[in-house]
Parts: C-alpha cells; sequence; structure tokens
C-alpha cells in the first residue's frame, strides 16, 4: 500500500441497513474504499483473511460469532488489521471485553459522520480512540475493577517512560506531553513505542488499562 492507496475498510454489522448507510457514507469519502462488508463475526473473520483490509467496523452484537471474539482473532492473526468498534451504547459491558480483545477503538453509532471518517484515519495509523462520551465511564469501570483486585504489576520501565505512561493514561496527545515534559515529539513518540513493547500493548488504549490496573492513576487524578 502507498501513501496515495485508499484506505480499505470492512463493515462488520448484523443490520443490513446500518451496513448498507455506512458503505454509502464512506464510499462517498475520498481516500476511503469499502472493500467488503459482514453479517457476522465469522464472515468478517474470513473477509479479513482474504482481503486484509485497513480497517474494520465492528458491531458487537452479531449471530454465529459475535463481535468480541472477532476481534480478538483478527487482532491475533492479522495485527495489521485495526479494529474500530460500533457500539449503540455508551457504558455497554461488551465493550471492556473488546478493549481486553484488541480493538483499537470505540465509537458510538450515531456519531457524526466526520467523527467517524476521522476515527478511521486516526486507528489506521496505528494510533487509538476512544469517543469522549465513552472515556471517562470506561476508564472508571476498568480503574474500579483494578482496585477491587491487586494492582497488575508492570514490567521494567524508566522514570521517564513512566511519565509518559501516566500522560497518556491521562489522554495528552503526543504533542502536550512533549510541552508538559520538556521534550520532543519525536523523542514522546521513541517512549511511546518503547512502552508498547515493553508493556506488551498493541495501542495506546490498552496503555491506558494497563496504567490504571497497574494504580499509576485513578479516576479524577489531574
Amino acid at each position: 500500500m502507498t501513501a496515495d492507496d485508499p484506505l480499505s475498510i470492512v463493515i462488520a454489522d448484523d443490520q443490513l441497513l446500518l451496513r448498507a448507510g455506512f458503505r454509502k457514507l464512506l464510499d462517498g469519502e475520498d481516500g476511503l474504499d469499502v472493500v467488503g462488508d459482514a453479517a457476522d463475526g465469522q464472515e468478517a473473520l474470513q473477509l479479513v483473511e482474504r482481503l486484509r483490509p485497513n480497517v474494520v467496523l465492528m458491531d458487537i452484537r452479531m449471530p454465529v460469532l459475535d463481535g468480541i471474539e472477532a476481534t480478538r482473532r483478527i487482532s491475533q492473526r492479522f495485527p495489521e488489521t485495526a479494529v474500530l468498534v460500533l457500539t449503540t451504547y455508551d457504558l455497554d459491558e461488551y465493550v471492556f471485553a473488546a478493549l481486553d480483545a484488541g480493538a483499537s477503538g470505540f465509537l458510538l453509532k450515531d456519531c457524526p459522520p466526520d467523527e467517524l471518517t476521522s476515527a478511521i484515519h486516526v486507528v489506521a495509523r496505528g494510533d487509538a480512540l476512544i469517543a469522549p462520551s465513552i472515556t471517562r465511564r470506561l476508564i472508571a469501570e476498568f480503574a474500579g475493577r483494578a482496585a477491587r483486585g491487586t494492582p497488575g504489576e508492570l514490567p521494567s520501565i524508566s522514570e521517564r517512560e513512566r511519565e509518559v505512561l501516566i500522560g497518556v493514561a491521562r489522554g495528552l496527545s503526543n504533542s502536550e506531553l512533549a510541552t508538559e515534559l520538556f521534550i520532543g515529539e519525536a523523542t514522546v513518540k521513541s517512549h511511546v513505542s518503547s512502552l508498547l513493547n515493553k508493556v506488551g500493548c498493541r495501542d495506546r488504549v490498552q496503555l491506558v488499562v494497563r496504567a490504571y490496573e497497574a494504580g499509576l492513576v485513578t479516576p479524577g487524578s489531574p
């Protein structure tokens, strides 16, 4: 794939009208190409295996194979394909399981069209995105689970990497982290890459979860 090639997308949703609506919306956008759609997770997995798309738009509740298990299998077998979960509810228990399964982002199905197209580009370049309406409660839920159990241990990381991890968990962008820590943005990117490797995370979303599980940050902390 070259920089000029459109991003290839597979849509997985058991509702035909939703699939058709998303296809019509995305096919009308420059730089995006819907290469297939699936009515269940098993079909989505087969399409990913055959087409190797950049992004899968994944519903959670589907027959045959649900979106959570489909996300897990795609993340394990085809890590170059990002999964963007589209959910109807902003506090859906299945969202937490999908995050553990390797989803790179979450949006509500009623999000504005420009928010959806922007999110596709974000996850396709290897970043992570969660709808603002989901983020706070999602993090609070994970943090609450961690508080009820034993804080998870992190592998050995440097003090600077620890500062970067806390900043990522607070939702700071690379440029914001660079400003706060008085270092270059390229240096921040290097630290984030190192953290992903050391902590064993796929993307920034999972880094946030690990930071909360480890007790580095808590809900409401600045």
